[in-house]
């Protein structure tokens, strides 16, 4: 289905950096990240962990190092994933030169917070040697102390200046393969540094309103503050923060993207709330087919509507659609009435329908590339 001009975001244009063999910044697709809450030193969980992410579509993932067992068990952990790690470094240097030679595709650390240029210098060459880039995470919790004596408490202002800061150490090492991060928990604060950092530079910006909170809470606060940022054209790759599984971060994630129509990845459900009219059990229904069509990735619409007021109309729009009747759920198929549901399980037949398409969908391409 076409994509109305008005239904465009224009994009910010930043410069484009590699982490791994996934592009971030410039034309790239929006990339969708998490972290794991494993002990990095117990690799096989955290390789579980990473393997989980990697099966509901992560672009990239970000394992903490805090000490110099963590950085050892990332080369073990490297060689059994199949997407680009980042590494979590904050105060000690040393952590993040082994996590480069450990084969970290990024460094997330914040150049002005690991002691003297030296220290710096070696970090940055180290990065250079093993093709890591490095990601600025600017965070309104831990300001440097001389911003928050200048401006009194954290602000957009000093988050800014802050991220500038960094950005000038690593171009003063002649270092351009970076990101840039502004959280804050505050959305109004989070938003703001952005918009001053978007302003600034042309460096990628990964977005996030950090320590969200769980799952229902953390998804509000997320899609509103990074939401209304990505619909400004802001953001080249997002992480969601959850205080629930990591997957689920994940999941809002490209949820997220595809209601803004940035990227799409699997079966977008349009559904109706449910009202007395409905003909069948909407709010069940709909429960288990999200969990039964996960294993999809294909980009489909799925509209299920549960009476003839509105599920016509929304049935056009989509690329399969239910709409419950009386006497039997009309079946569409890309727009058009297709057949009747009168016998046989209503989400087992969505399921084959979704299954069937995305058969198809492989088939064009292979046939596209021969």
């Amino acid at each position: 289905m076409s994509i109305r001009p008005w239904r465009d975001i224009q994009r910010r244009k930043s410069r484009e950096i590699f982490v791994g063999d996934v592009k971030v910044g410039g034309d790239s697709p929006i990339t969708v990240q998490s972290m794991t809450n494993t002990l990095t030193t117990d690799s096989k969980a955290t390789i579980n962990q990473i393997r989980s992410l990697e099966n509901v579509g992560a672009d990239l993932v970000r394992v903490s190092c805090p000490d110099k067992e963590s950085t050892e068990a990332l080369k073990a952990i490297v060689k059994e994933v199949n997407i680009p790690i980042i590494a979590d470094i904050h105060f000690h240097y040393k952590r993040a030169i082994e996590a480069a030679e450990a084969g970290a595709s990024c460094l997330r650390i914040n150049p002005g917070n690991i002691g003297n240029s030296q220290k710096v210098k070696e970090v940055v060459d180290a990065a250079k040697s093993n093709n890591c880039s490095i990601r600025i995470g600017v965070n309104a919790g831990s300001l440097e102390k001389n911003l928050l004596e200048k401006y009194g408490e954290p602000c957009p202002d000093a988050m800014i200046e802050s991220a500038l800061n960094h950005i000038k150490i690593l171009e003063d090492n002649d270092f351009f393969n970076t990101k840039i991060s502004c959280k804050a928990s505050d959305i109004f604060l989070a938003v703001a540094a952005y918009y001053g950092v978007a302003d600034a530079c042309d460096y990628p910006l990964h977005l996030g309103i950090t320590e969200a909170g769980g799952l229902q809470a953390g998804t509000i606060k997320s899609s509103i503050g990074m939401g209304s940022l990505l619909w400004s054209g802001i953001g080249d790759t997002i992480r969601v923060s959850l205080s629930a599984d990591p997957v689920e971060e994940i999941k809002v994630g490209f949820n997220m993207l595809k209601s803004l129509n940035l990227r799409h990845r699997g079966v977008n459900v349009i559904s109706c709330p449910s009202c007395a009219r409905q003909n069948f059990n909407v709010i069940k229904n709909v429960e288990e087919l999200e969990k039964r069509l996960e294993h999809i990735t294909t980009p489909m619409t799925l509209s299920v509507i549960g009476c003839v007021v509105n599920g016509p109309g929304e049935a056009k729009e989509t690329n399969i659609g239910l709409t419950g009747g009386k006497s039997g759920h009309q079946i569409y198929i890309n727009g058009e009435k297709h057949h009747v549901l009168r016998d046989g399980n209503m989400i087992d037949h969505l399921v084959e329908l979704c299954e069937k398409k995305e058969k198809e969908n492989i088939q064009d391409k292979l046939k596209a590339s021969n």
